[in-house]
């Protein structure tokens, strides 16, 4: 499917062809449960949605605070990462080493590496070592990104695939499940612990269902998928949209891992 039809099927707010929106940058702030902060730098409108650091975002930053032994030690990848917030948690919590990607659109790209440079005083040591930037498509050949996490020439290096996957905010783009469920099955490792973190918010209530419909594609693909968290916020993120209120005002977290008879021994 051409970049043009996927985004009129996906964007959120449908804006005619010819609107040219200014491209103010902005900032937010995450705070860390250990007090310390994160900013995060935001670029101007931005066709694949990423000028927002939206709720699944945040909340599977704070879920990821909860899990720090399944990050510790382990390697990491984001899928359209907007910002980035969720892998820069990861790699300030010690993770080995954490792949945050987005469309290879050059302002996405520049700007996480900006987030990543200013956040770099959060990490273990002050180094890039831990954390990269990639442009990727959804179901594109992954070898760029596994080769972050293998030595060059090494005899593991067609194995060696990620420990977590995080997924945050990307269900409204109902023509992609295909492609994000085939990214997970291409770029998750089997081991037990392995699982992909699926955070969202329904921001348009009457498609609920068809952003549920990722799951039951996930299932179909032979993953093991169960619900792990809820939260109900005070206000929606955007005001004023149309439909049920209580649906916008509510993010879920979704864990997605191998069967236990397809686990690694």
């Amino acid at each position: 499917m051409e970049l043009e039809e996927d985004l009129d099927q996906t964007n959120l707010f449908e804006e005619p062809a010819d609107f040219a929106p200014p491209k103010p940058p902005t900032k937010q702030v995450f705070k860390l449960a250990s007090g310390k902060e994160i900013t995060i730098h935001l670029v101007g409108y931005n066709l694949y949605e990423g000028h927002y650091l939206w709720n699944g975002s945040r909340f599977v930053s704070q879920w990821i605070e909860t899990h720090v032994p399944l990050i510790k030690g382990k390697t990491v990848l984001e899928i359209g990462a907007g910002g980035g917030l969720p892998s820069l948690v990861t790699a300030h919590l010690g993770a080995r080493k954490t792949v945050v990607t987005d469309y290879p659109d050059q302002d996405l790209i520049v700007n996480i590496n900006k987030n990543i440079d200013e956040a770099a005083e959060l990490l273990p040591t002050p180094t890039r070592d831990y954390i990269v930037a990639e442009g990727y498509k959804w179901a594109d050949d992954p070898a760029p990104l596994l080769a972050h996490i293998n030595k060059a020439g090494g005899a593991d290096q067609a194995a060696e695939k990620f420990d977590i996957l995080i997924l945050a905010d990307l269900l409204f783009k109902h023509p992609q499940h295909k492609n994000m469920v085939k990214t997970i099955q291409m770029t998750m490792s089997r081991r037990r612990e392995s699982r992909a973190w699926v955070f969202f918010t329904s921001y348009r209530p009457w498609l609920k269902e068809k952003d549920l419909g990722f799951f039951d594609l996930a299932r179909e693909q032979g993953f093991d998928v169960e619900k792990v968290f809820e939260t109900r916020m005070d206000k929606p993120m955007f005001e004023n949209d149309p439909g049920d209120l209580e649906v916008q005002k509510t993010c879920t977290g979704w864990e997605i891992r191998w069967p236990e008879d397809q686990c690694e021994a």
